[in-house]
């Protein structure tokens, strides 16, 4: 740990002239590890994952959230809701021609 000072003493140092990377990811949310890979559903090719959000119908969630924990219970795949909603989308966006 760095040596204390005042308040005072710290306002009146000048900051460093450049952000380290550690900085930069607290403040900016920017990030210089690689991302998380997701195992691919269909192909062996590695597919980085992203987050998404957004909001469904309440009855969707509570089915999807009891279709999870059922199937973790059972040790079925998939079994996550991550999972699962990769595994319902894939048709859809091939069958409309947004996938290969």
């Amino acid at each position: 740990m760095g040596e204390r000072r005042s308040l005072i003493d710290g306002i009146k140092t000048a900051p460093p002239a450049t952000p380290t990377a550690r900085e930069q990811e607290f403040v900016y949310g920017k990030t210089t590890q690689v991302p998380e890979l997701a195992p691919a559903s269909s192909s062996s090719a590695d597919i980085a994952s992203t987050p998404f959000s957004t909001r469904i119908r309440a009855d969707y969630a509570e089915a999807l959230k009891r279709a999870s924990l059922e199937r973790q219970l059972k040790k079925l795949k998939p079994c996550t809701i991550r999972e699962i909603l990769e595994v319902s989308l894939e048709p859809w966006l091939k069958a409309n021609g947004y996938l290969p």
